[in-house]
């Protein structure tokens, strides 16, 4: 496992170098990630007037959420999120959410369940820390069991969604069947991810991020049926 450190808000650990014939689409990522995300807050602002409503009623705390992730060349970042859960809850238990995680407001499993709750990130976007499209950040603790192999995905910008995310988009009842969640998901989830996540790396181009953002939209607006959530669908077994 590998080990960090702080210094203000950077983790201690070199950069993986970007490849040389991936660089032009990764300049020409940041352009469209502003237009994109500006267009995207504009057509969702009035979401965020009812949302911000709806989970002020609900329960007592703030809006947003705020969580450390590790970014880009390993810097830590704010990643904000509109807050799902019950104050404190962050500091009550794992640092992955199963179905049925009492942690979980009422308001909460509906933005969980239509990831609403990720809209925020738009200005995570506007602000140069994130991306559209890329790998989905994670917490510093999870980072620490990367491989140096999978270290290669914090060249990029993380992003919103991912091809890892449309495949795990079941991850929450994934969990759920397994006897030891946090085991699970480290051992079993998280390598399968970082390995799709090095893949999407080593084929990046924007026509493959246009239709990541399309797919992701469809599984938004369709959602899993009751027999696909089984622990044995997402056949982990091919991606060992």
């Amino acid at each position: 496992m590998w080990e960090y450190g702080r210094k203000g808000e950077e983790i201690i650990t070199p950069a993986p170098l970007r490849p040389f014939s991936l660089m032009a689409v990764y300049v020409l990522k940041r352009p469209l990630d502003i237009i994109g995300s500006l267009i995207g807050l504009l057509l969702t602002l009035p979401l965020y007037f009812l949302i911000a409503l709806a989970i002020k009623l609900d329960s007592p705390g703030p809006v947003l959420f705020r969580s450390d992730r590790v970014g880009e060349g390993g810097r830590i970042f704010r990643m904000m999120k509109f807050r799902s859960m019950a104050v404190g809850s962050d500091r009550r238990g794992p640092a992955i959410t199963a179905a049925g995680d009492s942690r979980v407001t009422r308001v909460g499993r509906w933005l969980r369940r239509t990831k609403l709750d990720e809209l925020p990130q738009l200005w995570n976007v506007l602000r140069g820390e994130m991306s559209l499209v890329g790998p989905r950040p994670e917490v510093p603790q999870y980072v620490g069991f990367y491989t140096e192999s999978e270290r290669k995905v914090l060249a990029i910008k993380p992003g919103i969604t991912d091809p890892a995310s449309i495949f795990f988009r079941n991850e929450e009842e994934l969990l759920t069947a397994a006897d030891n969640q946090e085991a699970f998901y480290v051992h079993e989830i998280l390598p399968a991810k970082l390995r799709m996540n090095l893949e999407y790396l080593e084929t990046m181009s924007l026509r493959a991020d246009l239709k990541v953002l399309l797919r992701t939209l469809l599984r938004i607006v369709s959602p899993l049926k009751k027999d696909e959530v089984k622990k044995d669908s997402v056949e982990l077994r091919w991606q060992k």
